[in-house]
């Protein structure tokens, strides 16, 4: 199992991941709905939600580096999405495509710690 402060480092990250896709896809649907605004904040949403369980699940299962890998690219994939549907700038150059390379690392890194461990997960 993953140490005590980065395991709940990890389900802080998740829960407020989750909380934020939820509260992006309101305003998505309601405030900028058929807007190009609306579109990046549906895709941060999506991203954010889906990230947060993966990011729950990695602490869960005790797969520290893909919870980590997740939780940096969902925060720079995401981030930039949001900072570009409000302000209209990017937080910085290439955050997009690097957050979105970490995830796709942390993905991996997430099926290779079921690989490396066989017959270890719950039950």
């Amino acid at each position: 199992m993953l140490h005590s402060r980065l395991h709940r480092a990890f389900l802080v990250a998740a829960g407020l991941y989750g909380a934020a896709g939820v509260a992006t896809a309101a305003i998505a649907a309601h405030a900028a709905a058929g807007t190009a605004t609306g579109e990046l904040l549906r895709t941060a949403s999506q991203f954010l939600m889906i990230q947060g369980a993966a990011i729950a699940a990695a602490a869960a299962l005790g797969a520290g580096w893909a919870g980590g890998i997740m939780t940096a690219g969902t925060l720079l994939f995401c981030g930039d999405l949001l900072v570009r549907a409000w302000t209209g700038q990017r937080i910085l150059p290439l955050a997009a495509p690097v957050g979105g390379s970490l995830l796709i690392i942390g993905w991996l890194a997430l099926a290779w710690s079921g690989l490396r461990r066989p017959g270890s997960g719950p039950g």
